[in-house]
Order: structure tokens, then sequence, then C-alpha cells
């Protein structure tokens, strides 16, 4: 992480920290962000909505949660203050972003689905290699009864999941050359998210993987400590992966879903007609962020090559070779999530 992002996240935690103690910000009597204040009304209670995420002020994420920053302040006439913390400010990881929503200590986060598996192993379905063949099969599960299913099961962990949002298809990227097969991964030093099913995935295919936080990437990279890597083209783009990675390879290992998730006491201690704005808020927000997304994604690849990354993208028999090698990753954890659970996503294919 650079030094100047390193001060920017210790103040930021402090000015939190120092808010909290004084009765601001998460003060109150709900927990994690509401407030004795009034309304515009005179006689309603006011909350605080703080989100942190790890991305960049252009990436469609942050664009969208303006937005949807503007209508839930606009709609709720001012009942709820949106407060956004972009760019790995109060959190270097979706890991630590995520425990503290489910401590109150911010109110909600837009991580990676990568990260919830390690706070609940349903979540694991979503990374297996090669799940979704499109964007359509990726919306239909995730917007309908296995994503359903699953954002109803976080409350257990306590987290209201509202939405699932993008972040894309991931890619491969290295330094070594052109990834056409698994065995060109051989022995390379990759980063993988914090996630069980990433990391063994590309240990099949031959690397040697291992996680490491989103937030002290690039200098990972730049020292050389990590070989490669894998992310949507938006993140490749707009933290300049492409500065310290050479070669990207266009191989849609793993649709990448975000998702919106609150601390389920602040959500609760909403009245009704709030709920509903949020709710509404969050479907709003993920609509728009998809469409966002693939534009982004097809302008950004653009300004990658511009930028100096040689891509490649892999043939259906190349693809063919990673899936065949992925089938190691279906054995292991299909037990472990469930088999029903994992035939169900398949099925969004058909």
């Amino acid at each position: 992480m650079k030094k100047g992002k390193k001060l920017l996240a210790c103040l930021s935690v402090a000015m939190m920290m120092t808010l909290t103690a004084c009765g601001g910000g998460g003060g109150g009597e709900a927990q994690g962000g509401s407030s004795a204040g009034t309304g515009a009304s005179g006689d309603e209670k006011t909350y605080t909505l703080r989100i942190a995420h790890l991305v960049p002020e252009e990436q469609s994420t942050h664009v969208a949660a303006l937005k949807m920053k503007e209508t839930i302040e606009s709609k709720s006439n001012g009942r709820i203050k949106v407060e956004i913390y972009p760019n790995g400010a109060l959190f270097p990881s979706d890991r630590e972003a995520i425990e503290a929503v489910q401590l109150g200590n911010v109110e909600m986060t837009i991580p990676a689905i990568a990260p919830l598996a390690g706070f609940n192993k349903k979540f694991m379905v979503f990374d297996l290699p090669f799940l979704f063949k499109s964007h359509e099969a990726a919306y239909k599960a995730l917007d309908g009864e296995v994503g359903q299913e699953l954002l109803k099961d976080l409350e257990a962990n306590g987290l209201k999941g509202l939405v699932f949002a993008e972040n894309g298809f991931r890619h491969m990227s290295n330094n070594n050359g052109p990834i056409t097969k698994p065995e060109d991964l051989k022995g390379l030093k990759f980063r993988t998210l914090e996630n069980p099913v990433h990391t063994a995935t590309f240990n099949a295919f031959g690397a040697n993987a291992s996680p490491f936080a989103f937030g002290e990437l690039y200098t990972a990279l730049q020292q050389k400590m990590y070989d490669a890597m894998e992310c949507p083209i938006s993140l490749y783009y707009t933290n300049k992966f492409y500065e310290v990675q050479k070669y990207l390879t266009l191989s849609g290992h793993v649709y990448a879903a975000t998702i919106l998730v609150a601390n389920l006491d602040w959500y609760n201690s909403l009245p009704d007609d709030l709920k509903k704005i949020v709710d509404d808020a969050a479907v709003e927000y993920r609509d728009f962020q998809r469409q966002l997304a693939q534009q982004q994604d097809k302008e950004w690849l653009e300004k990658l090559k511009e930028g100096g990354m040689e891509v490649n993208e892999l043939t259906p028999e190349q693809k063919d070779a990673f899936i065949k090698a992925a089938q190691a990753v279906y054995d292991q954890f299909t037990p472990e999530i469930g088999e029903e659970l994992v035939k169900k996503a398949m099925a969004a294919n058909e």
C-alpha cells in the first residue's frame, strides 16, 4: 500500500473512533448508525449510513454508489445521511470491511463475494471455475432462487444481503508470457483472492497460488513478491496493474459478483418506510452498476492495450483444457458447498 493511502486509512479510522467516542457517526440508540437527531419533519430520528469499499472513484461500483447516496438521501428527506469511503480508505481488504460491518463499525460495504466464503461456505458456489457461461446466466442465478437463498442465509452472520452487483469476468495476467494452457502457469507465484476455491483453482492449473490483500497488491507485484494475478478488466485499469503486469489472458475463468451488504442490526433499526427506500435504491444501484460495468470493460480493455499490455483470448479448445484441469476443484468443494446448490447454479446456463 502506498504511504499516502496508509496515512489516509489511519486518519479515517482515527476520525471514526473519535466520532463514535463522542456519540457521533455510529452512536445513537440503534447499533452502528442511528442518532438521536431529528429529520426534515423535526420529530423523526436520523440515521447515518457509512459505506466502505476498495475500488477507485472512477470504477462503476463507486459511481453507482454515489447515485445510490443521492437517491437514499433525497427519498428519505435527509433522514438517512450517506457517507462513502472508497479506494480502501478505511480497510485494505474486503474481509476486514465485512468484519467491520458485522461489528457495526460501518453500516455497509460492497465487497467481491469471494471473501464471504470465510463467513458462509455456501458462497463458495459462485467461485467455482467456469460456472457461468455468460452475464445473463450469472444474473439468472444471482437474482433468482439461488441468490435470494444465500442473501437470506447471511442473516445468521449478522449481515443483511441486499443485492448482487458486478465486477465482471475475471482474467489472468503475468510477466512471463502469454498464457494459453495450464502448463504456462507452472511454478508462477500467483496472487488469488482470500478464498479457498480461488486458491485451489490456480493450484490445480499448476501455479504456486496464495491469497493476498487487494489493497497492497500493486506494491507486491512491483516488488516481485508475485509473478501473476487475476481480476476483472475494470480493476486492471483503475488500479494501474498494467504498469506491473505485461501479459493479459482473457480467460473468463470466474464471473465475479459483488454484493451490497449491511449490518443487520442497523437495517432492522430502520422504520419500514426507510427500509423500503434502502431496498429500492439497492435494486436501482444493481441495475445501473451492471450496465456501467459492462460499458467500462469494453472501454478500458482498449486502454489496457494502449497502456502496453499484450492481450490474448483463450480459444474454445484452449479454455476446455482449463475446464478439464478445474474438475478437481469441483470434486473437492462440491460436498462442502452442497451438490444441490451447485446443480441449481449450473442450471442457470440452460
